[in-house]
């Protein structure tokens, strides 16, 4: 009889070979436990192995993972560089996406309006680094082009941070007993954060620690927080903030060399069973009787976003690179799904808005990348700006 272990070995069996395809036409690998999980939801025969309490306790474990990868590789010195061009098109383009999208969601779902307004916004973010391997491929990386849809993605960011501080808040406010659990808890979090940014003149004391001590600090340290903020059921903004204390705190040099060691152990075994849990909840059902919806999600979000692109890009970028540039930031990834899952964990939405949500999600992550590529290629602008970076 099949367990959680011959399970998760032949579900990674999968990820590994389905991957391996994935990553030739410039989409994540992990993207592939997503695709089994949404599998499994059509035909689940392992479904008392993908609802039982250790295998949600390894996709929670992954989740939290996930954004503290996020906040480990925030960095709001960088963020507070950036051009006043990078900021005015991040929120523009966001701002224009989330008033379309609570609109969609308000009369379309008849949600309320600040539900309506959180989903909105966790479909408004962007997922920029399923394109960066595009942007190398094509050595567009250092030209205006590629700087605006890293940059953006950067400050994003920050936006993802704050959308998910939001949710938490809401999520907790439900439980009227819970609300000053929930904000002290935060408070702590926070105090916890600026302390350790305080001290960082001891994060240089690590610089002497070899790399087991480093890798069993950070462990500890991310465990901890997720503890404190699980306390209050704000676990996940827990995790951001502690990648976001363990930056400031060990220094970059030190930090550099368990980067991979911690990165190897989140997406190599927690993220992709997230991803997995995340697909085999969505419903087929909802997909199937609501075709429409999921084109209405996929149009008003795909056509804000180019929208908002080319009005404030157009002279910066040109037509066609302000094109290039919606595209390439209307892929959807990490924060965007937890946010989504949380609010489905917290019954703030129904089984239907969640699979139409993901399921647009699932054809982006394929069409994105291919279509960014084909005008790349088509419009001869990679060439061009290999030769010319400055070229609109």
């Amino acid at each position: 009889m099949l367990n959680i272990f011959l399970f998760l070995s032949l579900s990674f069996f999968f990820i590994f070979i389905v991957g391996h395809f994935l990553q030739k036409i410039r989409i994540p690998w992990v993207f592939a436990a997503l695709l089994l999980g949404a599998s499994l939801a059509v035909y689940n025969p392992v479904s008392e192995i993908t609802s039982s309490e250790q295998f949600i306790f390894l996709a929670q474990l992954g989740m939290y993972f996930l954004l503290f990868m996020i906040g480990l590789e925030l960095d709001l010195g960088e963020i507070r560089k950036k051009k006043k061009f990078i900021f005015t098109a991040t929120f523009f383009i966001i701002f224009l996406e989330a008033v379309a999208g609570t609109l969609l969601i308000h009369f379309a779902f008849h949600y309320s309006w600040m539900v309506s307004f959180l989903v909105a916004l966790s479909f408004a973010t962007v997922g920029e680094a399923i394109l960066i391997p595009i942007l190398e491929e094509f050595k567009i990386v250092n030209t205006k082009l590629g700087q605006a849809i890293i940059s953006i993605g950067t400050i994003d960011d920050l936006l993802e941070m704050l959308i998910l501080i939001l949710v938490t808040v809401f999520i907790g406010t439900q439980d009227r007993s819970g609300v000053f659990m929930i904000l002290g808890s935060l408070l702590m979090l926070f105090l916890l954060t600026v302390g350790f940014k305080k001290l960082k003149n001891k994060g240089e004391e690590f610089s002497f620690k070899n790399v087991k001590t480093l890798f069993f600090f950070v462990i500890l340290t991310f465990l901890f927080f997720v503890g404190i903020g699980s306390i209050a059921h704000a676990g996940p903004i827990a995790a951001l903030l502690a990648g976001i204390a363990i930056r400031t705190f060990i220094p970059a040099k030190r930090l550099i060399s368990i980067d991979s060691e911690v990165k190897s152990m989140a997406y190599g075994f927690f993220v992709p069973i997230f991803f997995l849990w995340v697909g085999v909840t969505m419903d087929y059902g909802s997909i199937i009787v609501y075709p429409l919806a999921v084109l209405a999600v996929v149009l008003v979000s795909k056509s804000m976003k180019l929208l908002g692109a080319y009005i404030v890009g157009r002279k910066e970028l040109g037509k066609k690179q302000s094109i290039l540039l919606g595209i390439g930031l209307s892929v959807r990834f990490s924060t965007s799904i937890v946010i989504i899952k949380l609010l489905l964990d917290s019954n703030m939405i129904d089984i239907k808005l969640y699979s139409i949500i993901i399921a647009s999600s699932i054809a982006f992550k394929f069409i994105v990348p291919l279509l960014f590529s084909f005008l790349l290629d088509y419009w001869n602008i990679g060439r061009k700006m290999a030769i010319n970076p400055l070229i609109k």
